[in-house]
């Protein structure tokens, strides 16, 4: 139906906006996914990460969420730059009348987020190395 909210942004996100951009009276359920840095991935210890994204990363954000939408309103935030551990790196919200539907969509969204819009992530372990991830 429609996309509140699609962008791209290096300063912390506030799941609230997120989500009250999404919010009406007619909707009965609100799902919000956060991902957040993680201190480990495949065994090894990860102390932060940098996310960079291609300059055209909003819109093929805004695509993304148009094609997910279906008739419901969503919206996602995704952040790029040096993100620590316990950081939020992206926040998902879908509203919708009914619990289910907006648990799938926002399940959906963020899937389509990972797989479709070009954002790089490389990761920063404690002994120095790094390695791109998610390519």
């Amino acid at each position: 139906m429609t996309v509140a909210l699609a962008a791209i942004t290096a300063e912390p996100i506030d799941a609230a906006v997120v989500e009250a951009a999404v919010l009406s009276a007619a909707d009965g359920a609100l799902v919000t996914f956060r991902g957040i840095i993680r201190d480990h991935d495949a065994g090894h210890a990860v102390t932060r990460l940098d996310y960079s994204a291609h300059p055209d990363a909003a819109a093929f954000l805004r695509a993304t969420c148009e094609r997910i939408a279906g008739d419901l309103v969503v919206a996602a935030v995704h952040r790029i730059g040096t993100l620590d551990v316990g950081d939020v790196a992206v926040v998902c919200a879908v509203a919708a009348p009914h619990r289910a539907e907006a648990f799938a969509t926002c399940s959906a969204l963020i899937d389509a987020i990972k797989a479709e819009v070009p954002i790089w992530k490389r990761q920063h372990s404690p002994d120095g190395t790094t390695e791109w991830v998610g390519l």
